[in-house]
């Protein structure tokens, strides 16, 4: 009973234990090269001068399925891309793990959901989600334009599964573009992750 408790609690929130998270707050982001859903080579540091939020994404992880069946998800990027912050969904499973796609098939699945990330990055070796820790679907980071990250962590402060949860929580990466967008510092820069681990 304790190890399914213990499972169930790394399921949820994540695991600081295993590994070491290499994006640090008020550090400069890892680099990244991956490749979009047309085969294109995409870098972060072609979006240097902007605001860039990063968003590792598994469309069949149910903590996914909350922010994008109640539209959360989908509105967050419509609003933040709409003022000229580039927003990339990364999808860090590995091949034969759930939610493994391949290019076409990430196309057909942004838009049944009506998604509107500036990118959509496939990272199938896990390279970029290893280099910058992500440990869950969702795990958002937020950079600023000299590429410093300046958020690390949940989307929100609600770690639950339950669409009805997403109007009364905590949004920590609107709160963390609001301030960066007035040039404030972020109040809340790291929080624990949550959601299903991310399928290396």
């Amino acid at each position: 009973m304790i190890r399914i408790a213990t499972l169930s609690c790394l399921l949820l929130l994540g695991s600081y234990a295993v590994g070491h998270a290499a994006a640090i707050v008020g550090k400069p982001a890892p680099a990244i090269a991956l490749k979009d859903t047309d085969g294109k080579t995409v870098r972060l540091a072609d979006f240097k001068g902007k605001l860039v939020v990063l968003e590792w994404v598994n469309f069949q992880c149910p903590f996914v399925r909350k922010h994008y069946g109640s539209g959360n998800m989908q509105q967050l990027q419509k609003t933040y891309t709409e003022k000229g912050i580039v927003w990339i969904s990364i999808c860090s499973s590995a091949p034969g793990k759930q939610g493994y796609v391949t290019g076409p098939e990430a196309e057909t699945l942004i838009e049944e959901k009506d998604a509107t990330p500036t990118r959509f990055l496939l990272d199938p070796k896990g390279v970029a989600g290893k280099a910058y820790g992500a440990k869950t679907t969702p795990h958002m980071f937020v950079i600023d334009p000299k590429g410093i990250l300046i958020y690390n962590g949940a989307i929100d402060d609600k770690p639950s599964t339950k669409p009805d949860d997403v109007p009364t929580a905590r949004n920590y990466v609107a709160a963390a573009l609001v301030a960066a967008m007035a040039g404030e510092t972020v109040e809340v820069s790291a929080t624990q992750p949550y959601g299903c681990s991310v399928k290396y």
